[in-house]
């Protein structure tokens, strides 16, 4: 058995979130293009003598996230466990991402625990019974899981290639305010059975959109200045909010340039939290 298993949870980035109406069990049905940041937290398992999972915490937003069994990575242990024999592990996480910021960061460390604690044991499972597995976590456990750009339909649960990326560049930027994933959906104010707007068309990234956006800057105001600071940018290709806020984005052509950018936003706002990577 190894000694120690490392996962990257690389940041999932909603390039476009259209929000095509609510079901009639509640869930909003979705269609997005996801893409994985650079910037990511790091999750280490090993094993330990015992029962069960342990998870403790470092990195500059370790403050914000629960060690307790409510954490999506003990609970991603704990779903696994009805699937296959697991050992009892200890967890670090190294939280790197805000939290509670429209990247998925709970979604991804989940999502990452979940293929260390199946490397750790040494036992795969069939991709249906993960994307079970993963769904019984959160809508965006099965993309993380994935960790590859494509498209993201139903409540999450229905993965396809996305033909191609807008952009191979990124430069993310977050206020440092928490957006509320289930609060931001609740003021969109969709009834059950209600029809929203219209799907996204895969061939023109010039026609994407968030749909979550007013909703998320009338909870947080602080969304519109950074999607006002990414517009007086040169050298991005497009800019968005991710997800369901705050963390918005900004897409260029090169590192060089996404970089760049980063550097000008980081110097007039120190008190952000700003991050430029490739792509994939």
């Amino acid at each position: 058995m190894p000694a120690g298993i490392v996962e990257t949870a690389q940041a999932k980035v909603n390039l476009a979130l259209h929000v095509l109406g609510r079901r009639d069990d509640g869930y909003h049905q979705l269609d997005s293009a996801v893409a994985f940041a650079g910037a990511g937290d790091l999750i280490t398992v090993s094993p330990r003598a015992g029962e069960g999972v342990s998870l403790s915490v470092s990195g500059h937003f370790a403050a914000a996230v629960p060690t307790g069994p409510d954490n999506l990575i003990c609970k991603a242990y704990s779903v696994l466990a009805q699937h296959v024999a697991l050992p009892a592990v200890a967890v670090h996480l190294e939280k790197n991402l805000p939290v509670a910021s429209g990247i998925g960061g709970g979604s991804a460390d989940a999502a990452a625990a979940l293929r260390a604690y199946l490397r750790l044991a040494d036992a795969p499972l069939p991709a249906d019974v993960m994307t079970t597995v993963a769904l019984a976590l959160g809508a965006d456990v099965p993309v993380c899981l994935h960790q590859k750009a494509c498209r993201m339909e139903g409540v999450g649960e229905l993965l396809s290639p996305l033909p191609r990326l807008p952009a191979p560049a990124i430069v993310l930027v977050n206020p440092g305010v928490p957006c509320e994933t289930a609060a931001v959906f609740k003021a969109l104010g969709l009834q059950k059975g209600q029809a929203h707007r219209d799907a996204m068309d895969v061939q023109k990234p010039e026609t994407w959109r968030n749909d979550l956006t007013e909703p998320a800057t009338a909870a947080q105001p602080k969304i519109a200045g950074v999607l006002d600071a990414l517009a007086r940018e040169k050298g991005l290709v497009a800019s968005r909010m991710s997800g369901s806020g705050a963390t918005c984005f900004g897409l260029a052509e090169t590192l060089a340039d996404a970089e760049r950018v980063a550097a000008s936003l980081r110097a007039d706002h120190p008190d952000w939290w700003v991050s430029a990577s490739l792509l994939s």
